[in-house]
């Protein structure tokens, strides 16, 4: 018999192989200070777009009085125990019940976390007979809720509602001959990568040609789209074909937690027998009431969205202005996609954070094929003109490098930290 760890130590994984080199640089970075535009990262000042703070209210005045206060009246420890259990409060239901006359729904329930959240959601809306039919490039939260399922499972081309249609007609027959079963389709509201909404009010189009329901994963779409902010839905005008909508609080709020909304009925079955909450200490007092008031500014402040979509457009129409490729996005969320190697990719990550001092994500293989790179900038309301022109200008500079071949290199260069 094998030592179970013994793989482990031969295969750390594609991307745990480059750990000797990128930990705490290109992987598990520390960004230091105030939440903001601008931060630390290694003693050197930053323009920072890897944060999901959109609305800028991760460092509000407003928000962090709330939730100094609230800490101080409750601690972190109330209420103790799971919701079920011990763990309920009026404020969580008072979250629970604006959240749900925001998205136009008749309930919601509250979850500690989005990925935890969705991924046990699944578990408990689909038994064995049940089909579901997801987006090719939905989120790892959704890919793994799908693990979960004994089931059978359909995916069909990203936004392809042509495939998708195939692929329901591939569902339909299957329940008709079980004989038992129903169908979910799940999407996105914003797919994080590439920025794109879903075909919200296509896909619910379908409804007319078959039964099923569908789950929308908003989490970037919510607080950012829409005329009051309420998501991809709104911003779509079918919000109310969405049966089951899901957003957390990480993106537009800067905050924890998550909430799915829809009929009361179903939301109640879910709050009865979703296992990730059911057996998981309830969301402290503080972050509640911390999530209550970021929900009222999301509502009343519409300034923050306004300002969030000015410096999107702004950044994105200078990309493009520039010759940059920033694919189909119709959401903040800008890709910028370039053609290199991972270690190409890693030699002009180092330029723009050593020489240019801009700091943004970027994804390569095997997230992506070989060959190609993705910058990921999320544009928030706390940027400013003079974040965005530097910026600019540091990837009109590095992409003409990148095009001249100063890049190239034969391996990863070493900045992991040092211990």
């Amino acid at each position: 018999m094998a030592d179970i760890f013994e793989k482990l130590v031969k295969n750390s994984g594609p991307l745990g192989q480059h750990r000797e080199r990128a930990h705490g640089y290109f992987a598990f970075p520390k960004l230091e200070g105030e939440i903001g535009s601008r931060m630390k990262f290694r003693g050197k000042e930053m323009i920072v777009w890897s944060l999901n703070n959109y609305l800028g209210l991760a460092n509000h005045p407003e928000v962090r009085k709330i939730d100094a206060e609230a800490a101080v009246q409750y601690g972190l420890a109330l209420p103790m125990g799971a919701r079920m259990m011990s763990g309920n409060s009026n404020y969580h239901e008072q979250l629970e019940k604006e959240l749900a006359e925001f998205e136009g729904k008749e309930d919601a329930i509250l979850m500690n976390f989005g990925y935890q959240g969705i991924m046990s959601a699944i578990d408990a809306i689909c038994g064995r007979h049940d089909v579901i039919v997801y987006d090719a490039e939905s989120h790892a939260c959704i890919i793994d809720g799908l693990r979960l399922h004994p089931g059978h499972r359909y995916v069909y081309k990203h936004n392809d509602v042509e495939d998708l249609d195939k692929q329901l007609q591939r569902a339909a027959a299957l329940v008709e001959k079980q004989k038992t079963g129903g169908i979910l389709v799940i999407t996105e509201g914003v797919f994080g990568m590439a920025g794109d909404q879903g075909k919200l009010k296509e896909i619910a189009d379908l409804k007319k040609k078959y039964e099923f329901r569908l789950l929308v994963d908003d989490a970037h779409g919510f607080g950012t789209l829409g005329k009051t902010g309420a998501g991809a839905g709104e911003e779509q005008e079918c919000q109310d074909e969405i049966d089951l909508y899901f957003s957390t609080f990480a993106k537009s709020m800067a905050s924890i937690g998550a909430f799915m909304a829809g009929p009361k009925i179903i939301i109640d079955y879910i709050r009865y027998n979703i296992r990730s909450q059911i057996f998981a200490k309830s969301l402290p007092m503080p972050i509640v009431l911390g999530n209550l008031k970021r929900l009222d500014m999301l509502r009343t402040m519409p300034e923050l969205k306004d300002k969030l979509w000015s410096n999107a457009l702004k950044l994105q129409s200078g990309l493009k202005e520039r010759g940059f490729d920033i694919g189909k996005t119709d959401s903040p969320v800008t890709p910028v996609y370039m053609k290199g190697g991972v270690e190409e990719a890693t030699a002009m990550v180092m330029d723009l954070r050593e020489n240019y001092h801009i700091f943004c994500s970027i994804v390569v293989y095997p997230v992506i094929p070989k060959g190609h790179i993705i910058y990921r900038l999320i544009p928030t309301a706390a940027h400013t003109d003079a974040d965005i022109e530097e910026t600019l200008k540091a990837f009109t500079e590095t992409k003409a490098k990148l095009d001249a071949g100063a890049y190239k290199a034969e391996a990863i260069p070493d900045m992991a930290e040092v211990n």
